[in-house]
């Protein structure tokens, strides 16, 4: 059902249309059989008048002058002794009817001249004689149906009326229904206020109702949510840095390179860098994000997460090169910060000693486009899709399981990507080996609408 408005419209004209055709019908019905009885109480008075001609009439006459206005509608005779003696110019030289039946009275239907003719017959005591008189059928039926379909016409003629008003009518009692889907649609990400229809129809206070209960339970579970982003950052952040001040202070004290320190050290390293991860997950949520959207120098954000990296880039004799245009995104800068630091530590990662990272930005149509390529063992075609899953991590013979990660790095990318209107995918790099990452930034998207 594609509009209600429609579907009602179509159903109650459908519904009048029926009921005016029934109606109809069993008015056309009832009314010929009103107009035949009419017509056969006038075919009684034509014969009482013409009864009076008859008794007063000495002599067998024919009579030519037609009597209602049509030479063929009315045919009349008087027979006495077997004996035409009074008739009209279009009744046949044979009885209209038979003579010999007891017929005083009553009607019948018969046929001559090539027409179907209604009869009516009257006996006349005082001159032993009978009157027949007799009118066309089909003059009757199309004078009767004439009066008829003039009275039913403007029914018929009215149905496009209806429907209009129908459809004025119904589009202002769906007129509620409306302003709630436009005062819900005006609803900025952010904007979990209940609405604020005062007296909504009763139809629809259940569901404005239940409409501000989901926003109230909404409202709820976001603030539940940054009061959760707001304690995990004190209660996990503080904990790890003292560890790894007290990890420092012992590797400083310890004699030699203790290897069980140094697993230790990493481990913690790797459990900061997944509460990070997890922590930017609940700080990019669409209703934060729209407040904090600026104009970003991608150019001029990649070359500081570059220099950030470059230790650990450096460290594994590593090669970085960086193509890029002047070009700008509309954004979240913490977020895309994060964006781009998650991809170039992801090629650092697994490109290796003396391995080749590519980061390329370029205008492309109506769009920015962020490429991220590196040389290393890169991700088979069938695994493209489920790298982007929280905690999942690529298991070949290609990759190094000793790799430190928490699986959730393209995660948060994708997370990012999206809430940004933008577009992810991957693909061979254009190294021997490896794998790119494109993001792409259209120009044309809404912020308050994300």
């Amino acid at each position: 059902m594609s509009s209600i408005r429609r579907f009602l419209v179509v159903v109650l004209l459908a519904t009048i249309t029926l009921v005016n055709f029934v109606a109809a019908l069993h008015g056309y019905r009832t009314s010929m059989e009103r107009a035949g009885e009419l017509f056969d109480t006038q075919l009684a008075d034509i014969a009482s008048v013409l009864m009076a001609a008859a008794l007063t009439s000495e002599k067998p006459t024919i009579y030519t002058e037609n009597l209602s206005g049509d030479e063929t509608d009315i045919a009349f005779q008087v027979w006495r002794d077997g004996f035409l003696v009074f008739a009209s110019e279009t009744a046949p030289e044979q009885p209209i009817s038979p003579l010999g039946e007891a017929l005083n009275g009553a009607y019948s239907d018969v046929n001559f001249g090539g027409y179907r003719w209604r009869a009516y017959t009257r006996d006349m005591p005082e001159r032993d004689a009978r009157l027949i008189v007799a009118q066309r059928a089909d003059i009757r039926f199309d004078l009767a149906e004439s009066i008829i379909i003039e009275s039913v016409l403007p029914i018929i003629l009215g149905l496009p009326l209806e429907g209009l008003l129908i459809w004025i009518i119904v589009g202002r009692g769906l007129r509620p229904l409306r302003a709630l889907a436009g005062e819900m649609a005006d609803k900025r990400s952010d904007d979990l206020s209940p609405l604020t229809e005062t007296e909504p129809p009763k139809e629809l206070a259940a569901v404005t109702s239940s409409i501000n209960g989901l926003l109230n339970r909404l409202a709820s579970a976001f603030d539940r949510e940054k009061r959760f982003a707001a304690d995990a950052a004190h209660e996990l952040r503080t904990p790890i840095s003292v560890l790894k001040v007290q990890l420092h202070n012992v590797l400083r004290d310890a004699e030699g390179d203790d290897v069980q320190l140094r697993s230790l050290q990493s481990a913690v390293e790797r459990m900061e860098h997944s509460v990070e991860q997890v922590l930017m997950l609940y700080r990019t949520t669409p209703d934060q994000f729209a407040a904090r959207v600026e104009k970003i120098d991608m150019a001029g954000l990649a070359r500081t997460v570059i220099a950030e990296l470059y230790p650990q880039i450096e460290a594994k004799h590593q090669q970085i090169e960086l193509v890029a245009d002047s070009v700008f995104v509309r954004g979240d800068s913490f977020a895309l910060h994060t964006l781009v630091t998650n991809l170039i530590e992801n090629a650092s990662k697994y490109s290796g000693e003396n391995g080749e990272i590519r980061v390329v930005l370029e205008r492309q149509e109506a769009s920015t486009v962020l490429k991220v390529e590196d040389s290393g063992p890169g991700i088979p075609v069938d695994q493209y899709d489920k790298v982007f899953e929280r905690f999942y991590r690529v298991s070949t013979d290609r990759q190094d399981a000793s790799v430190p990660g928490s699986g959730i790095g393209l995660a948060v990318v994708q997370h990012i990507a999206e809430i940004h209107s933008a577009s992810i995918s991957l693909g061979r790099s254009g190294f021997t080996s490896g794998l790119v990452v494109t993001v792409v930034f259209p120009d044309s998207w809404e912020s308050g609408k994300v």
